[in-house]
Parts: C-alpha cells; sequence; structure tokens
C-alpha cells in the first residue's frame, strides 16, 4: 500500500474505520511515546519529550547501578583484575555501539532487505549496551522528538509528492461528459 492510500486509523483495537470523511493524501508515522503529536507540536508534546528525557536518564542511572552491583559480585569472586578489565570495556564497547546504532536510527531509515541478519546479530550488542541506547535517547529528546527530524522529512516528501500528483490530475476522464457541439 502506498503511502497516499492509508486507511484510516480505527478507534479501537479490532474495530471499524471511522465513519468521518475520508482523508486524502499521506498520514504522518507514528513514533513511539509520543504518537503523531510531533507533527504540530500540540498534544502535550513538550511534556512527552521531558518524560522520555527524563525517564531515559533514570533507566539508564538504574542500569548502572545494576551494572555496578554486577562489577561488585565479580570482586567479591575475586576473578582478577583482567576479567575486571574486560567486563568493563564489554560493557563500554557495546555501550558505544547501541549509542551510535540507535542515533543512526533516528537520522536515516535502515534498510530492511539488508539489515534482516545484521539486526539478529546486533540484537546481543544492544542488549548489553542497553544504557547506550537510553543514553541515545535522553541526548535527541532533549533537541526534539526522537526520529522527529527523520519522519518529518520523509512527510514532507510524501506530502509534495502527493500535492504533485494531485495537481497534475485534471479529474477521472470516465466522468467527464462530452460537451455539445455548438450549431451555426
Amino acid at each position: 500500500m502506498s503511502d497516499e492510500q492509508r486507511p484510516l486509523a480505527s478507534p479501537e483495537p479490532g474495530g471499524a474505520a471511522s465513519a468521518g470523511p475520508e482523508r486524502h493524501g499521506p498520514e504522518p508515522e507514528a513514533i513511539r511515546f509520543f504518537g503523531t503529536t510531533w507533527l504540530h507540536h500540540d498534544g502535550g508534546y513538550g511534556l512527552r519529550r521531558a518524560g522520555v528525557a527524563v525517564g531515559s536518564l533514570v533507566l539508564a542511572a538504574a542500569g548502572a547501578v545494576v551494572l555496578r552491583f554486577a562489577f561488585q559480585g565479580l570482586e567479591i569472586a575475586d576473578v582478577g583484575p583482567f576479567v575486571g578489565i574486560l567486563v568493563v570495556a564489554g560493557f563500554a564497547i557495546c555501550s558505544a555501539l547501541a549509542f551510535r546504532r540507535t542515533w543512526d536510527g533516528f537520522v536515516r531509515r535502515r534498510d530492511p532487505a539488508a539489515e534482516s541478519a545484521a539486526d539478529r546479530s546486533a540484537q546481543s550488542l544492544m542488549f548489553i549496551g542497553f544504557i547506550g541506547s537510553l543514553l541515545a535517547y535522553f541526548c535527541r529528546s532533549l533537541v526534539e522528538a526522537p526520529g522527529e527530524k527523520l519522519h518529518r522529512t520523509e512527510y514532507a516528501a510524501a506530502r509534495e509528492r502527493h500535492e504533485r500528483r494531485r495537481s497534475t490530475r485534471t479529474g477521472n476522464p470516465a466522468a467527464r461528459k462530452s460537451k455539445p457541439k455548438k450549431r451555426r
């Protein structure tokens, strides 16, 4: 289905589509935690951004505390400094990779065909480096809704394509009536 022909959203899951007037043109894509409020910055957009920023920072701090407990467990087990350094380096590298991968997801759309195998292999890195992903959410939500710029440019391009198509149309050719010829 093209972006110009998306069906109307149901008012409730599994329910029928709304019986209101039919919408024409592309619909904005919803962003996690924001829905479509990013389009006009309405519906509590500012509060949602603040909530995402605070929530992601609190979760990152809680994750750091949990990792600290895990590291203390390694110290109690007396595994040696080499294993401790490996664990810290592993979490730091995975967090940096997760941050970069999450940040890239806000900037550009991934190719779905090329990403299937890469996504599966990177899931464990993203899981281990969850603090990096949370920090990417925090940093991005200070500026905009995470992914808003990407969605806004895609939506503007879709609206432009739709308007260009609509402006070149002259109507339904089958509905046109032939004009009667004037008699002289």
